[in-house]
């Protein structure tokens, strides 16, 4: 495994454990959605745009320049990507908006290779086939859907699996600069039809860690990682998401997933763990060949 490669998968890793907290913050907020996205958005556009900074510093401006027609594209599919999350986290529950989201490796796969070509690692396809009966496992016992959460998840996911194949495509684009446009955009959108009081200073404490983490960090981290991992293998790694998101807020709200959602859950994290292992059992391999 190049060192790439292991650089990816980290990433990666990180940004799930990242985005699995968003139905935390939504739960611990007690605002309507608009303003939630709204002061989220704001707060990670701010802290992308600290990252873009300190990175070019006098030429940060000229990395904004440089995003070029790809960038100009990634902006409005990542902005649609950051508030379908929070509006479907809003309308039902975290384990159903997980249960659509557990989808994005397929969805990944499919537009990578009708789009670059791309063709799967080996073991990828049979852990998304595991992965894939724990969440028919979740899916055939979860109450009843609300259409339009189901709509907003699956919103999100297709966009979400668009921008990263975009990332792997045009891997000169700077993903900082287009994630705090995209951040910016939202923020702005939804500015209109934000409460007109301002949030306590808890709440907007809540909101900058929401937007830093869910926003900000999990993007970055897993946009610059897919670029270093076929589309399918990154999304797979992300269904890590789909098993700690309903965890969090089980433990903090009480909000307790059934047992369906315990089995199908751990179909998904052991095959995630499965492929993982597999993956490092054949960096050893190659690396004592190459020794």
């Amino acid at each position: 495994m190049k060192r790439g490669h292991v650089h990816g998968l980290v990433l990666v890793t990180a940004s799930a454990f990242f985005w699995s907290t968003a139905g935390f913050f939504v739960r611990l907020l007690d605002l309507d959605v608009w303003t939630m996205l709204g002061w989220r958005s704001l707060f990670a556009s701010l802290a992308l745009l600290s990252v873009v900074v300190i990175q070019h510093r006098h030429r940060a401006a000229r990395a904004f320049l440089a995003i070029g027609w790809p960038g100009l594209i990634a902006i409005p599919i990542s902005a649609l990507s950051m508030l379908g999350y929070v509006v479907a986290l809003k309308l039902t529950t975290v384990a159903n908006v997980m249960i659509v989201y557990a989808m994005i490796p397929f969805v990944s796969a499919g537009i990578a290779f009708l789009w670059i070509g791309e063709r799967t690692r080996r073991g990828v396809l049979p852990a998304s086939a595991v992965a894939l009966f724990g969440i028919l496992i979740m899916v055939g016992a979860a109450p009843r859907q609300d259409l339009a959460g189901n709509a907003m998840a699956l919103l999100m996911t297709v966009t979400l699996a668009f921008v990263l194949v975009m990332a792997r495509r045009y891997s000169s684009i700077a993903m900082a600069p287009v994630n705090c446009l995209a951040a910016a955009s939202v923020a702005l959108a939804c500015w209109p039809l934000m409460a007109s009081v301002v949030p306590s200073w808890q709440e907007l404490i809540i909101l900058a860690l929401f937007g830093i983490t869910t926003t900000a960090l999990a993007y970055l981290l897993f946009l610059t990682g897919g670029r270093h991992l076929p589309s399918s293998e990154a999304s797979l790694v992300a269904l890590l998401d789909v098993v700690l998101a309903p965890l969090w807020v089980w433990l903090a709200f009480s909000e307790r997933p059934d047992r369906a959602a315990f089995i199908g859950g751990g179909f998904v994290l052991a095959a995630v763990v499965w492929y993982l292992l597999g993956e490092l059992r054949r960096n050893r391999a190659a690396a004592t060949h190459m020794g």
